[in-house]
């Protein structure tokens, strides 16, 4: 779904730059939506053993844990990502050559 709004943002050049901005913070929000949609089930799985009335030191410090290396490895990720995309030719000027 988070597709085809991107490309429909991107096919609409034309558009008001204020409407093509709104698409754009919109998709931001999905996206980090998802993102904590993701790290929530996947801290809450590896953390909570059986929920109760409280929340004891172990499952706090396991949740702190999570979504901290949640967090540094989703950084880690698009750190990566940037730094490939940098080092790859843009596919238009390698076919030139």
């Amino acid at each position: 779904m988070a597709s085809s709004s991107s490309s429909s943002a991107a096919g609409l050049g034309s558009v008001d730059p204020q409407l093509q901005h709104f698409i754009e913070v919109e998709t931001q929000k999905q996206r980090f939506q998802q993102l904590v949609h993701q790290m929530t089930e996947l801290c809450w799985e590896k953390c909570m053993d059986k929920p109760g009335p409280k929340l004891d030191s172990r499952a706090e410090a396991c949740f702190v844990n999570c979504v901290d290396r949640f967090i540094d490895t989703s950084q880690f990720i698009l750190n990566r990502l940037e730094q490939t995309q940098k080092s790859k030719p843009v596919f238009s000027e390698s076919l030139s050559d």
